[in-house]
């Protein structure tokens, strides 16, 4: 690992301040929206135009990079996205927010491709591992400061806008003072939804609530704690707690998600998580406690994406996973949209624990489908590792890792009749 941080440090770095800025302008957009007077729904339809963008940008930033190149796309996105967090400073009307909400999502999925791939690309069987644990450290890391930058002091929120530009600006740097050749990018493929339905629905269902249950927990948990009374800085605090809880929960929750069913831990985590989101609304979290319940919460919602896509893993071939990985990441997105609405929306219509019991209820249907699958099919009988990841991530670096090990498996098993689909 160290070798790596030595070897690539320029690039972890670029991949740190990207995610830095992707976080912050998330939770910035959430906490300077309820401060110049827009409703909730209004900040959950500012929120929701990032993961519409994502959807389209997902599919064209393949074709661009193979018409002008890595570096060429990088930096035309990168400026593009950098463009829109400053025009922010310009006005406070919400569509002028939500046109560059959406621009910013065409062009963070691009920018995460491509940064992504330069990482696949150096990566071999030695240096493989060490590269995906550095990757989520740094992943956890700017998921963290960003929400901590959202909370300082800035009354108009210029210094803070402009730091996401900066920090955009700034990722470009180590790739493209980079000595490395252009990695060749694999894109634009994507299993049909059908089919991965086929397969294993569990997975496909699982990360479509996945991605609800992660955009209500980030984009409302802010404004949650600003109508608790929580000043700025202590309702980003939240999200720095969250951030920190799910990176220390993903190990074990991996650990025992590869030894036993994974659907038995994916049910286990929603069910714990629900009742700790219905704790929080009826008040026994409260005070200072809200922190604890926060964070027992994020370790139980957050890891949900690494279990589904290592349920994904458990069902495919190797030659199959670089196509599902691109649908799990249009699936994911989709469920994104709801969440990013629904969280805040829901604080506008109940209170400020209305979002907690939205999160009770999607944790509660992600248990029943995995009690349901686990009932009526098998578990697979060859599993790979979960390997933990922000599901902010994109999932071509997870699901790399997965088909590499898949693929240096040197003992076929003897052939077994095809179970039912999980």
């Amino acid at each position: 690992m160290f070798r790596a941080i030595k070897n690539d440090w320029a690039l972890f770095a670029g991949i740190l301040m990207l995610v830095t800025a992707a976080s912050l302008l998330t939770t910035l957009l959430t906490v300077r929206g309820a401060a110049v007077g827009f409703s909730t729904a209004q900040i959950g339809l500012i929120q929701a135009a990032c993961p519409v963008g994502a959807l389209l940008g997902s599919m064209y930033a393949p074709g661009l990079v193979g018409r002008v190149g890595h570096v060429r796309s990088f930096g035309a996105l990168a400026s593009v996205c950098s463009a829109a967090a400053v025009v922010h400073l310009m006005t406070d009307d919400p569509w002028a927010w939500g046109a560059m909400r959406f621009l910013a999502g065409l062009c963070f999925p691009g920018m995460f491709v491509i940064a992504e791939s330069w990482l696949n690309a150096k990566a071999d069987n030695r240096s493989r591992a060490g590269l995906l644990a550095i990757y989520f450290i740094a992943t956890t890391s700017g998921n963290a400061m960003g929400p901590y930058f959202a909370g300082l002091p800035d009354a108009d929120g210029t210094r803070l806008f402009g730091l996401a530009s900066i920090l955009i600006s700034l990722c470009l740097v180590p790739l493209l003072v980079s000595r490395n050749p252009a990695p060749e990018i694999v894109g634009g493929e994507r299993m049909p939804i059908r089919r991965f339905l086929q397969i294993t629905p569990m997975a496909v269902v699982g990360v479509l609530l996945a991605g609800a249950i992660t955009s209500t927990f980030q984009v409302a948990l802010p404004l949650y704690g600003l109508r608790l009374g929580l000043d700025a800085a202590s309702a980003t605090q939240l999200l720095v707690i969250a951030a920190l809880a799910s990176a220390i929960a993903q190990f074990p929750i991996a650990w025992a998600s590869d030894h036993t069913d994974r659907r038995l831990v994916v049910a286990a985590a929603a069910l714990a998580g629900a009742v700790v989101c219905l704790l929080i609304a009826t008040g026994l979290f409260a005070g200072v406690w809200v922190r604890l319940g926060v964070a027992l919460a994020a370790a139980a919602f957050l890891p949900m994406y690494s279990l589904c896509a290592a349920h994904a893993n458990d069902q495919l071939t190797p030659n199959q996973m670089v196509a599902a990985s691109g649908t799990l990441v249009f699936t994911y997105n989709v469920g994104v949209i709801g969440g990013s609405f629904s969280g805040p929306s829901m604080i506008g219509v109940l209170g400020p624990h209305g979002f907690m019991l939205l999160l009770a209820a999607l944790s509660t249907l992600m248990a029943a489908l995995a009690i349901i699958r686990r009932r009526t099919t098998a578990a697979p009988l060859d599993t790979g590792r979960a390997h933990p990841v922000h599901p902010g991530a994109q999932a071509g670096v997870v699901m790399g890792e997965a088909a590499a090990e898949a693929a240096a498996a040197t003992v076929a098993p003897e052939p077994e009749p095809a179970p039912a689909p999980a």
